[in-house]
């Protein structure tokens, strides 16, 4: 079951409407929904709200955006794991995802880090990739060279929109998540919508008879 939910991004204004973001719009959606207010933890390097009471939990949970900068997040999560005795198979990372298009996400558990400095911090300072992952898809700029200005970029508006509807979805798995049921949260989160259904055949007009 999940225990620590860290949004990756950058603090600071500069920083907050970027693609690379997208980890903090989640962790910033979530708190509301849960009505708690991410403070300054000088002891994890980051924003922290404790939840007591989340729907599904056992017991409190965390919310967490590290204020070190993308390249050292891994100091700000291993910081409150290692106080509060978290596992890394109870940490969920959520990040920006190059590979999927705006709109996708996905949602496992280990693997590599794809570059990502973010993961790649936290696999580092955790001494395991053992932890879940919410990939949410920003669509890759065609370049490799320009992935480091596109993900410090504002995407246009359809594209945040389309961001934000993944981050909307995925918060119906969020209690399963807390209750340990991640197979019933890997199919609620890559559900696919339901195709619409053909209009029904129209009855012929009347016509009058000649």
């Amino acid at each position: 079951m999940i225990k620590l939910m860290v949004g990756l991004g950058n603090p600071g204004p500069e920083y907050e409407d970027t693609r690379h973001n997208a980890g903090f719009w989640w962790i910033d959606g979530l708190a509301r929904g849960l009505k708690v207010m991410l403070a300054p933890d000088k002891a994890y390097h980051g924003l922290v709200a404790r939840v007591n009471h989340a729907p599904g939990a056992s017991g409190p949970i965390w919310l967490l955006q590290p204020m070190t900068y993308m390249n050292l997040s891994g100091k700000s999560v291993a910081a409150l794991a290692r106080f509060f005795k978290i596992a890394p198979d109870e940490i969920l990372a959520i990040h920006d995802e190059l590979d999927l298009p705006a709109g996708e996400m996905k949602f496992k558990k280990g693997g590599g880090n794809g570059g990502h400095n973010g993961l790649k911090d936290m696999q580092a300072q955790l001494g395991s990739g053992d932890f879940w992952r919410l990939r949410l898809g920003i669509g890759h700029p065609g370049h490799k060279a320009e992935v480091a200005g596109y993900v410090l970029r504002k995407p246009p508006l359809a594209e945040r929109q389309a961001v934000e509807d993944c981050i909307e979805k995925s918060y119906a798995a969020v209690e399963l998540m807390l209750r340990g049921e991640m197979d019933k949260a890997l199919a609620k989160i890559h559900a696919k919508p339901p195709r619409p259904k053909p209009p029904k055949p129209q009855p012929p007009a009347d016509t009058p008879g000649s």
